[in-house]
């Protein structure tokens, strides 16, 4: 590949003339080879790479290779400025519920798991009918309070009254503090 910017129009662009054309000639490359080294902000890299050569273009030797040389050079040096920036810093991401895998059970759901499906439906019978729906919904089931209302035709506040109403009830008439024990 030949360069546009041949040693003949060098000296009018050392001598400050043409830096457009140097510019020009090598921005597209060295956007490309930024890009390519994995710089997070490549445009702001490589205005930065023109930044630090256009007024040292006076001093560059060796004609048109010596000045592709130095820009590269100075394009390494800041692909390389900006991954230790990124190994100090690393990107942080806003956090997303919805992207979240994790999950951790209630006390309440972990008891669940530790009975027998027997004890369980003894243990939802002593309910009123309501309750029991909405602790089938949300324990057994696993669905959120959202999905439970949706579910029960309730709002989302009267599936975690009833909630907290059952589990009170719960508490109160049988000893499910064996079942709470980690």
């Amino acid at each position: 590949m030949t360069d546009a910017l041949t040693d003949e129009l060098l000296p009018e662009s050392a001598g400050g003339t043409n830096a457009s054309l140097v510019y020009r000639t090598y921005a597209p490359q060295v956007l490309g080879y930024l890009v390519a080294r994995g710089v997070e902000d490549p445009e702001a890299a490589m205005q930065e790479v023109f930044l630090a050569v256009l007024p040292r273009l006076e001093s560059v030797h060796g004609g048109a290779a010596g000045l592709r040389t130095f820009i590269f050079s100075v394009a390494h040096a800041r692909m390389v400025d900006d991954h230790r920036r990124q190994s100090r810093a690393p990107v942080t991401l806003p956090f997303d519920a919805d992207l979240d895998q994790r999950s951790t059970a209630s006390a309440e759901a972990a008891a669940l798991d530790r009975m027998a499906p027997r004890e369980v439906v003894a243990l939802l019978n002593v309910l009123p009918a309501d309750q029991r729906e909405v602790l089938a919904l949300r324990l057994v089931a696993g669905l959120s309070v959202d999905q439970a209302a949706k579910v029960m035709g309730r709002s989302a506040g009267a599936v975690k009254q009833l909630q907290r109403r059952a589990l009170l009830k719960l508490r109160e008439t049988t000893d499910v503090k064996e079942y709470l024990k980690p």
